[in-house]
């Protein structure tokens, strides 16, 4: 990878871990460096956790958005594949139930200490589904959130279903995924899809996690664990779904292109 797209800093004595998403020219946009940083980010947080170096994690985007989904133009680059370019990003490593879009997403609850989304700016599709696999969501009031895939004639296929049905209703999903409409992070708040919203979320999120890092490692990794396995349902089949049906549209863009 030529360009740098994710560092990590460590705050807190070192107990907490600072991911932060370095393409702020882009807002933060999802092109496939970026997908591979944080896939590699969620690796190497996973073992700093597991040999107990961290306590906490906040996740944060650089410039003036968190993430502001996927940079469409960069995926296809000089070809007109898109079916064909998107499609290679839905590969899978054996033995993980998710493949790489869904990795970057979902693989945060594979890290066994908190992970803390501080979101600003726009927070769309992708971006959002990012945020989704934190245990906490930190908003500013004036945050742009978005399930913006329809848009491009999408399904959301990072993670999404594995956790919104612990959030908000069916309602209040199929609305947003149907229209794509953006949301704030006020009214984000209001329907449970962040945690709250504070004016500077990123020094919120750094003050939570300083503060968890402060209690018992112990305690802390065992009750994420707890809440994380009686809250779960079939992971799995939730992300064969999502893959399942984006490769049905894409398969069906493809033939549309092949026909001319």
């Amino acid at each position: 990878m030529s360009e740098q797209r994710v560092r990590i800093d460590r705050e807190a004595d070192g107990r907490v871990a600072v991911v932060v998403l370095t393409r702020p020219e882009k807002h933060n946009a999802l092109d496939r460096p970026m997908f591979d940083a944080i896939d590699g980010a969620t690796r190497e947080i996973r073992t700093l956790a597991e040999a107990g170096e961290i306590s906490a994690v906040v996740l944060r985007g650089e410039g003036k958005s968190f993430c502001s989904g996927l940079d469409i133009a960069a995926i296809v680059g000089d070809g007109a594949d898109f079916a064909g370019s998107a499609g290679a990003l839905l590969q899978k490593d054996a033995g993980d139930i998710a493949n790489l879009v869904q990795r970057v997403g979902y693989h945060w609850k594979a890290v066994p200490v908190p992970v803390i989304a501080a979101l600003h700016g726009n927070v769309l599709g992708g971006g959002l589904q990012i945020a989704l696999g934190a245990d906490i969501r930190i908003a500013a009031p004036d945050a742009k959130l978005s399930i913006a895939e329809v848009r491009w004639g999408l399904i959301p296929d990072m993670g999404l279903t594995t956790a919104l049905p612990k959030l908000i209703g069916i309602d209040h999903a199929k609305e947003l995924t149907f229209t794509g409409r953006n949301v704030s992070g006020e009214d984000a708040a209001r329907i449970g899809l962040v945690t709250r919203t504070a004016e500077d979320p990123a020094a919120e999120a750094l003050a939570l996690a300083t503060e968890i890092a402060g209690k018992s490692p112990l305690a802390i990794v065992r009750a994420k664990a707890l809440f994380d396995t009686v809250w779960e349902a079939s992971d799995e089949q939730r992300l064969a779904t999502e893959e399942r049906l984006q490769r049905e549209i894409l398969d069906a863009i493809a033939a549309a292109a092949a026909a001319g």
